[in-house]
């Protein structure tokens, strides 16, 4: 399952984030403890604890003391501005400046984009 070319703890939190996003994971639901990860997936408990703390650092996770670590109420929410500000950043700002290079009209892009992009 975690076979990229990123740290492990980064490829945990990764697919934390995307069961977050797809609703797999939902508000409030509970998550596989550190002991679980490192049974299930046979990694060190602390690369797990790791994925962790960076996710409740982020307020994707929040830790119920003596229970377990569950999805904060407003994860989703949080990862999906998180993901539109990235979209901006990384695809629509460099699309924008590259139209303006060329000579093309923003409004003959967002005119394309209307209708569907390439035909």
């Amino acid at each position: 399952m975690f076979d990229g070319r990123d740290p492990l703890y980064v490829q945990i939190a990764d697919q934390i984030r995307a069961d977050v996003l797809s609703g797999d994971l939902g508000a409030e639901q509970q998550v596989m403890s550190t002991t679980q990860y490192a049974t299930t997936f046979r990694i060190n408990p602390a690369t797990a604890a790791k994925a962790f703390t960076e996710l409740v650092d982020e307020g994707v996770l929040y830790k119920r003391r003596g229970i377990g670590m569950f999805v904060a109420p407003d994860a989703r929410d949080t990862l999906l501005a998180q993901a539109r500000a990235a979209f901006f950043a990384e695809v629509v700002d460099p699309m924008v400046r590259r139209a303006k290079v060329l000579g093309i009209p923003v409004e003959d892009v967002v005119e394309h984009l209307r209708n569907g992009g390439p035909r």
